[in-house]
């Protein structure tokens, strides 16, 4: 069993560097069975894309995602930044026609490209952030950077569910 986590995103551009910052964390904090690989592949998703083609059986990316329809709490319809969502992608979930490009980071796209370049889409999972700020600069806003220790946990729990032994959560 290969397991490949990726957290993608844009540093520069404040909390759509979550993906990133999940991956570091991964990497240095936790102890990872063999088999899995975690990458930080940023924005460059023709590097994810031919990795998915040497073969991965479960992968997982680690990104921001939209507000969807989770609300702050008073009805008002708000996105709640810092929410996070762990979420599991089938092949009908993408979208085939959308465009590759060589200098960003569309995950859709790249796997929705992926049947075309001669590989099949892995066992997809995302565990993904809302936002609070996506304009220019470096760093997460509070609210992003508090829900990094769950999402840490979240991958965990699903790199337990796919390997052969429980992977201790960091305190």
């Amino acid at each position: 069993m290969t397991v490949l986590v990726a957290g993608v995103g844009n540093m520069f551009l404040r909390d759509d560097g979550f993906g990133p910052e999940v991956a570091r964390r991964l990497a240095s904090d936790v102890r990872l069975p063999p088999g899995v690989e975690v990458v930080d592949y940023g924005i460059r998703g023709m590097h994810l894309a031919y990795d998915l083609l040497a073969g991965v059986d479960v992968l997982v990316l680690v990104d921001a995602v939209p507000p969807g329809h989770r609300t702050d709490g008073d009805g008002s319809g708000s996105p709640v930044p810092g929410s996070l969502r762990v979420l599991r992608i089938r092949s009908g979930d993408l979208d085939g026609g959308a465009s590759l490009d060589p200098h960003g980071m569309d995950p859709a796209a790249v796997l929705g490209k992926l049947r075309t370049l001669g590989g099949e889409v892995p066992e997809t999972y995302v565990v993904g952030c809302v936002p609070a700020d996506v304009t220019e600069g470096v760093g997460l806003t509070p609210p992003v950077a508090a829900a990094l220790p769950g999402a840490v946990a979240a991958v965990v729990d699903l790199l337990s569910q796919h390997t052969s032994r429980p992977i201790p959560t960091p305190t």
